[in-house]
Protein backbone atom coordinates (compact mmCIF):
# COMPACT_ATOMS: atom_id res chain seq x y z
CA UNK A 1 0.00 0.00 0.00
CA UNK A 2 1.08 3.46 -0.59
CA UNK A 3 -0.40 7.14 0.04
CA UNK A 4 1.13 9.97 -0.67
CA UNK A 5 -0.37 13.28 1.08
CA UNK A 6 0.42 16.57 -0.60
CA UNK A 7 -0.98 18.76 2.36
CA UNK A 8 0.12 19.51 5.71
CA UNK A 9 -1.97 17.99 8.43
CA UNK A 10 -1.56 16.85 11.67
CA UNK A 11 -4.06 13.55 10.48
CA UNK A 12 -2.58 10.75 9.19
CA UNK A 13 -2.40 10.27 5.61
CA UNK A 14 -4.22 6.84 5.48
CA UNK A 15 -6.86 8.60 7.32
CA UNK A 16 -6.67 11.72 5.15
CA UNK A 17 -7.49 9.42 2.05
CA UNK A 18 -10.72 7.92 3.69
CA UNK A 19 -11.69 10.96 4.56
CA UNK A 20 -11.64 12.11 1.23
CA UNK A 21 -12.60 9.26 -0.94
CA UNK A 22 -15.53 8.44 1.29
CA UNK A 23 -16.74 11.97 0.77
CA UNK A 24 -19.65 12.77 -2.13
CA UNK A 25 -20.57 15.34 -4.43
CA UNK A 26 -22.28 15.87 -7.66
CA UNK A 27 -20.38 14.54 -10.95
CA UNK A 28 -19.00 17.70 -13.10
CA UNK A 29 -16.99 15.47 -14.81
CA UNK A 30 -18.97 11.56 -15.19
CA UNK A 31 -16.48 8.90 -14.48
CA UNK A 32 -14.94 7.84 -17.98
CA UNK A 33 -13.72 4.34 -18.25
CA UNK A 34 -9.50 4.59 -20.00
CA UNK A 35 -6.15 3.76 -19.12
CA UNK A 36 -7.53 0.58 -18.16
CA UNK A 37 -9.39 2.16 -15.47
CA UNK A 38 -11.99 4.89 -14.49
CA UNK A 39 -11.44 8.28 -14.00
CA UNK A 40 -13.88 11.28 -12.92
CA UNK A 41 -14.21 14.44 -10.86
CA UNK A 42 -16.71 15.05 -8.57
CA UNK A 43 -18.00 18.41 -6.11
CA UNK A 44 -17.51 18.38 -2.84
CA UNK A 45 -17.57 20.59 0.14
CA UNK A 46 -14.78 21.02 2.43
CA UNK A 47 -15.29 21.00 6.45
CA UNK A 48 -14.50 24.49 6.24
CA UNK A 49 -17.32 25.49 3.81
CA UNK A 50 -14.47 25.81 0.81
CA UNK A 51 -15.57 24.35 -2.25
CA UNK A 52 -13.26 21.38 -3.90
CA UNK A 53 -12.69 19.19 -6.30
CA UNK A 54 -12.20 15.95 -6.03
CA UNK A 55 -10.72 14.01 -9.39
CA UNK A 56 -11.31 10.56 -8.13
CA UNK A 57 -9.67 7.33 -10.25
CA UNK A 58 -9.67 3.02 -10.13
CA UNK A 59 -6.16 1.70 -12.03
CA UNK A 60 -6.11 4.76 -13.86
CA UNK A 61 -2.59 4.85 -14.56
CA UNK A 62 0.14 5.92 -16.83
CA UNK A 63 3.55 3.55 -17.44
CA UNK A 64 6.73 5.52 -18.25
CA UNK A 65 10.47 4.33 -17.73
CA UNK A 66 10.44 5.26 -14.76
CA UNK A 67 7.09 3.58 -13.94
CA UNK A 68 7.00 0.60 -16.19
CA UNK A 69 4.75 -1.13 -14.26
CA UNK A 70 1.94 2.27 -14.11
CA UNK A 71 1.66 4.83 -11.71
CA UNK A 72 -2.45 6.92 -11.26
CA UNK A 73 -1.90 9.93 -13.35
CA UNK A 74 -2.99 12.13 -10.35
CA UNK A 75 0.42 11.62 -9.19
CA UNK A 76 1.81 12.92 -12.45
CA UNK A 77 -1.38 15.94 -11.90
CA UNK A 78 0.28 16.82 -9.00
CA UNK A 79 3.68 16.62 -9.56
CA UNK A 80 2.91 19.11 -12.69
CA UNK A 81 0.78 21.06 -10.26
CA UNK A 82 3.50 21.49 -7.52
CA UNK A 83 6.37 22.22 -10.47
CA UNK A 84 4.06 24.61 -12.68
CA UNK A 85 3.23 26.71 -9.44
CA UNK A 86 6.76 27.14 -8.22
CA UNK A 87 6.91 28.80 -11.84
CA UNK A 88 4.16 31.44 -11.08
CA UNK A 89 1.90 30.13 -13.46
CA UNK A 90 -1.23 30.57 -11.81
CA UNK A 91 -3.44 26.23 -11.16
CA UNK A 92 -5.70 25.30 -8.30
CA UNK A 93 -4.36 24.48 -5.14
CA UNK A 94 -4.06 21.06 -3.95
CA UNK A 95 -5.49 19.79 -0.92
CA UNK A 96 -4.95 16.59 -0.68
CA UNK A 97 -3.07 14.11 -3.25
CA UNK A 98 -2.91 10.21 -2.40
CA UNK A 99 -2.76 6.91 -4.03
CA UNK A 100 -3.10 3.37 -2.61
CA UNK A 101 -3.66 -0.26 -3.69
CA UNK A 102 -6.58 -2.16 -2.96
CA UNK A 103 -6.91 -5.59 -1.65
CA UNK A 104 -6.84 -6.64 -5.62
CA UNK A 105 -3.74 -4.79 -6.20
CA UNK A 106 -5.54 -2.18 -8.33
CA UNK A 107 -4.65 1.71 -7.98
CA UNK A 108 -6.96 3.77 -6.13
CA UNK A 109 -6.37 7.81 -6.19
CA UNK A 110 -7.40 11.11 -5.42
CA UNK A 111 -6.41 14.88 -5.95
CA UNK A 112 -8.27 17.26 -4.50
CA UNK A 113 -7.84 20.46 -4.98
CA UNK A 114 -9.65 24.18 -4.50
CA UNK A 115 -11.60 25.62 -6.82
CA UNK A 116 -10.70 28.47 -8.72
CA UNK A 117 -12.73 30.88 -7.14
CA UNK A 118 -14.02 34.07 -9.11
CA UNK A 119 -12.71 32.37 -12.32
CA UNK A 120 -14.77 31.57 -15.28
CA UNK A 121 -13.38 29.68 -18.25
CA UNK A 122 -11.78 32.59 -20.81
CA UNK A 123 -14.52 30.93 -23.74
CA UNK A 124 -17.29 32.02 -21.19
CA UNK A 125 -15.75 35.27 -20.34
CA UNK A 126 -15.72 36.22 -23.43
CA UNK A 127 -19.33 34.98 -24.37
CA UNK A 128 -20.62 36.73 -21.20
CA UNK A 129 -19.62 39.88 -22.50
CA UNK A 130 -16.68 40.69 -20.65
CA UNK A 131 -14.52 42.03 -23.16
CA UNK A 132 -17.19 44.49 -24.15
CA UNK A 133 -17.63 45.92 -20.99
CA UNK A 134 -14.15 45.72 -19.41
CA UNK A 135 -12.87 47.61 -22.62
CA UNK A 136 -9.97 46.36 -24.80
CA UNK A 137 -6.92 47.61 -22.82
CA UNK A 138 -8.10 45.13 -20.06
CA UNK A 139 -8.73 42.67 -23.07
CA UNK A 140 -4.78 42.86 -23.85
CA UNK A 141 -3.89 42.37 -20.48
CA UNK A 142 -5.62 38.93 -20.75
CA UNK A 143 -3.93 38.04 -23.60
CA UNK A 144 -0.43 39.04 -22.17
CA UNK A 145 -1.16 37.38 -18.60
CA UNK A 146 -1.90 34.16 -20.35
CA UNK A 147 1.31 34.71 -22.45
CA UNK A 148 3.25 35.44 -19.75
CA UNK A 149 2.14 32.13 -17.92
CA UNK A 150 2.78 29.93 -20.83
CA UNK A 151 6.06 31.06 -21.54
CA UNK A 152 7.06 30.99 -17.55
CA UNK A 153 5.70 27.20 -17.69
CA UNK A 154 7.17 26.82 -21.12
CA UNK A 155 10.69 28.48 -20.03
CA UNK A 156 10.83 25.59 -16.98
CA UNK A 157 10.38 22.55 -19.35
CA UNK A 158 6.83 21.76 -18.43
CA UNK A 159 4.75 21.00 -21.56
CA UNK A 160 1.02 21.01 -20.78
CA UNK A 161 -0.43 18.23 -23.36
CA UNK A 162 -3.69 18.95 -23.72
CA UNK A 163 -3.56 22.99 -23.71
CA UNK A 164 -7.14 23.16 -24.58
CA UNK A 165 -8.66 27.33 -24.62
CA UNK A 166 -11.20 25.13 -21.97
CA UNK A 167 -8.89 25.19 -19.59
CA UNK A 168 -8.03 28.65 -20.10
CA UNK A 169 -9.74 30.16 -16.65
CA UNK A 170 -9.50 34.24 -16.06
CA UNK A 171 -10.36 36.50 -13.26
CA UNK A 172 -10.40 40.03 -13.59
CA UNK A 173 -11.21 42.18 -10.16
CA UNK A 174 -11.73 46.24 -10.71
CA UNK A 175 -12.22 48.26 -13.37
CA UNK A 176 -9.95 50.26 -15.98
CA UNK A 177 -6.45 50.58 -14.99
CA UNK A 178 -7.28 49.46 -11.44
CA UNK A 179 -8.24 45.96 -12.77
CA UNK A 180 -6.32 43.16 -11.77
CA UNK A 181 -5.76 40.30 -14.39
CA UNK A 182 -5.23 36.56 -13.54
CA UNK A 183 -4.84 33.70 -15.50
CA UNK A 184 -5.00 30.34 -14.44
CA UNK A 185 -4.32 26.64 -15.93
CA UNK A 186 -6.60 23.64 -15.09
CA UNK A 187 -6.35 19.82 -16.18
CA UNK A 188 -2.79 19.36 -15.86
CA UNK A 189 -3.36 15.29 -16.05
CA UNK A 190 -0.55 15.18 -19.03
CA UNK A 191 1.77 17.40 -18.23
CA UNK A 192 5.24 16.17 -18.35
CA UNK A 193 8.81 18.01 -18.47
CA UNK A 194 10.54 18.17 -22.07
CA UNK A 195 14.06 18.14 -22.58
CA UNK A 196 14.16 21.46 -24.26
CA UNK A 197 11.86 24.53 -23.14
CA UNK A 198 11.05 25.08 -26.79
CA UNK A 199 9.77 21.49 -27.68
CA UNK A 200 7.38 22.28 -24.73
CA UNK A 201 6.84 25.63 -26.43
CA UNK A 202 6.14 24.09 -30.07
CA UNK A 203 3.55 21.61 -28.73
CA UNK A 204 1.44 23.49 -26.61
CA UNK A 205 1.04 26.61 -28.32
CA UNK A 206 0.66 24.92 -31.78
CA UNK A 207 -2.34 23.10 -29.54
CA UNK A 208 -3.24 25.73 -28.33
CA UNK A 209 -3.84 27.73 -31.56
CA UNK A 210 -6.11 24.80 -33.35
CA UNK A 211 -8.21 24.57 -30.21
CA UNK A 212 -9.39 27.80 -29.58
CA UNK A 213 -11.40 30.78 -31.26
CA UNK A 214 -9.04 33.67 -31.26
CA UNK A 215 -9.28 35.58 -34.37
CA UNK A 216 -5.57 36.17 -36.37
CA UNK A 217 -5.23 39.35 -35.33
CA UNK A 218 -6.14 38.16 -31.34
CA UNK A 219 -3.83 35.28 -32.23
CA UNK A 220 -1.21 37.56 -33.66
CA UNK A 221 -1.26 39.95 -30.66
CA UNK A 222 -0.60 36.79 -28.29
CA UNK A 223 2.01 35.41 -30.00
CA UNK A 224 3.85 38.79 -29.91
CA UNK A 225 3.37 39.21 -25.81
CA UNK A 226 4.02 34.98 -25.83
CA UNK A 227 7.59 36.15 -27.88
CA UNK A 228 8.35 38.98 -25.89
CA UNK A 229 8.32 36.50 -22.76
CA UNK A 230 9.65 33.65 -23.74
CA UNK A 231 12.64 35.56 -24.99
CA UNK A 232 12.20 33.94 -28.52
CA UNK A 233 10.37 33.36 -32.02
CA UNK A 234 8.48 30.17 -31.80
CA UNK A 235 8.61 28.31 -35.58
CA UNK A 236 5.11 28.02 -37.24
CA UNK A 237 3.36 30.25 -35.18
Amino acid sequence: MAVQCAAGSDVVSQDRFDYFWNQRGEWVEAPNVRRGGESGVERVMGSDGQLLYAKRQTGHTYRSLLHPFGRPTVLRERDALIGVGLLGVGVPDIVFCGAQRDPVHKWRALLVTKSLDGFEELEHWYAGGARERHGEAVHDRVLKELAENLARMHKGRWQHSCLYIKHVFVRVTGEGEAAKVEIALIDLEKCRQRLSARQAATHDMKQLRRHSSFSPTEWEKLVYFYRTAFGSAIKGL
